[in-house]
């Protein structure tokens, strides 16, 4: 969801800029910077920039800038509030020199383009405007795209890596049903010395759920699939990223379950580097739309 791009063109002496900026988001976030006198089109380019992107947090900035010099006019309402603002500063500040006419019509807001003028500009380059800004959207999907492209390869070698390190688990996992025999008389034995009454119902209970916790087959049978399942995703390459961020939570389950039912330092420790290698391809699925 990463990119950038800019248009700009210009029409009867008025000069035009688009600049898009996308970064990761869970959802579309549009936010325009106008210039003063636009924001009655923002509705229109709301409109057009959400039938093309889906998800991201995307800023989209116009410039405008006319060849021929500006008419400015005094905003009344803004000169009252920052004058009133000045005059009580300078009566609690003792010695302060009063507020001057350049310094506060220097301030933001207090002169502004003529509205006439601002209404020629939407008139001349309205259309104009709006067909920058389709072309600086074409040029952020491309964008968006390529850098998909090169994440692409980064999502691949980390499926390399956690279907590499599954089957390592698996090698590891053969030696797991005769450590947790090992491991299930002791206990059992532990637990007959302290209640020697103990009924063969409860010996049958124990014994189940010890082997029960020794079985990993069946995390690294499910392992396997969201490998495949992930590469499937990655081949169908549209809106696929809320799919990939599910699929993430379902790797960390296995996992987690996987380091749990551990019998040994050799899997646990590959329990582990797979849970980091699942922590790496989720911060880069949520690059992905």
């Amino acid at each position: 969801m990463t990119g950038f791009a800019r248009s700009e063109g210009s029409i009867d002496g008025i000069t035009w800029a688009w600049e898009l900026r996308s970064v990761n988001g869970r959802t579309l976030d549009l936010r325009f910077r106008l210039p003063n006198g636009w924001d009655s089109q923002e509705a229109a380019f709301r409109d057009m920039a959400g039938k093309v992107l889906k998800r991201g947090n995307v800023t989209a900035n116009l410039t405008i800038r006319r060849e021929s010099q500006t008419r400015l006019e005094l905003d009344p309402a803004a000169l009252e509030q920052v004058l009133a603002i000045a005059t009580d500063l300078h009566r609690r500040i003792p010695g302060s020199p009063p507020p001057s006419a350049d310094a506060l019509l220097s301030l933001p807001g207090v002169l502004r383009q003529a509205q006439a003028d601002q209404q020629e500009e939407r008139t001349i380059a309205g259309a104009a405007v709006l067909a920058g800004l389709g072309v600086a959207l074409h040029d952020l999907v491309a964008s968006r795209q390529a850098e998909g492209e090169r994440l692409s390869g980064v999502l691949g070698g980390l499926l390399q890596e956690i279907a590499g390190l599954r089957e390592t688990a698996q090698r590891q996992a053969i030696g797991q049903p005769a450590a947790q025999r090992a491991r299930m008389l002791e206990n059992l034995q532990t637990l007959l010395r302290e209640t020697p009454n103990l009924s063969e119902e409860r010996v049958a209970q124990e014994v189940a759920l010890l082997a029960s916790r020794s079985d990993v087959r069946e995390e690294l049978d499910r392992l396997s699939s969201h490998v495949e399942a992930a590469h499937a995703l990655m081949r169908e390459a549209v809106n696929v990223g809320r799919k990939l961020d599910f699929l993430m939570q379902e790797f960390n389950r296995e996992a987690n379950t996987l380091c749990s039912k551990s019998a040994s330092t050799e899997l646990t420790a590959t329990g582990l580097k797979l849970k980091a290698a699942i922590e790496q391809l989720r911060e880069q699925v949520q690059n992905i739309e």
